[in-house]
């Protein structure tokens, strides 16, 4: 068995070590065997099972879904409908969000012909700060989920 420290799994699976202390406190990875000082130990099963979780994440998964993911069984049939209602939702996921970058880009791009870079005042700076003044309602129904 090959038994890696943390830095070294860190560097063949692309996960860096805060984030696989970090999925080991989330259940997403068993906790490590350790070593009598304490090391953390990591065989070629996790390392399989952090770039599963790496590839999940670069798809935008997340932590539940590839919770949900890493549960199931690939010889059962029930999980193989389980994955493809994940992988379904998280693909509504993401066509809702494709939408709602569409729009951020529509709003960018009327933002940025209210100034040529060079005048001043900046229209578009005071653009900024006249929509910060206006007081962020969601439409009934909206789900919009911002980066704050």
């Amino acid at each position: 068995m090959t038994a890696l420290r943390i830095g070294e799994a860190a560097k063949r699976t692309g996960v860096s070590a805060a984030n696989i202390r970090y999925y080991e406190k989330e259940g997403l990875l068993a906790p490590a065997l350790r070593q009598e000082n304490d090391y953390r130990l990591y065989g070629e099963q996790d390392l399989h099972r952090l770039r599963f979780i790496r590839m999940c994440r670069a798809m935008d998964m997340s932590l539940d879904e590839v919770r949900t993911l890493l549960a199931l069984d690939w010889h059962n049939p029930a999980d193989c409908h389980a994955a493809t209602s994940t992988i379904a939702a998280h693909l509504q996921h993401v066509r809702e969000r494709l939408k709602e970058l569409k729009a951020l880009e529509k709003q960018l791009q009327s933002l940025k012909v209210l100034c040529d870079g060079h005048q001043a005042p900046c229209n578009l700076i005071a653009a900024l700060h006249a929509q910060a003044d206006v007081a962020l309602t969601p439409e009934p129904g909206s789900n919009v989920k911002r980066h704050v």
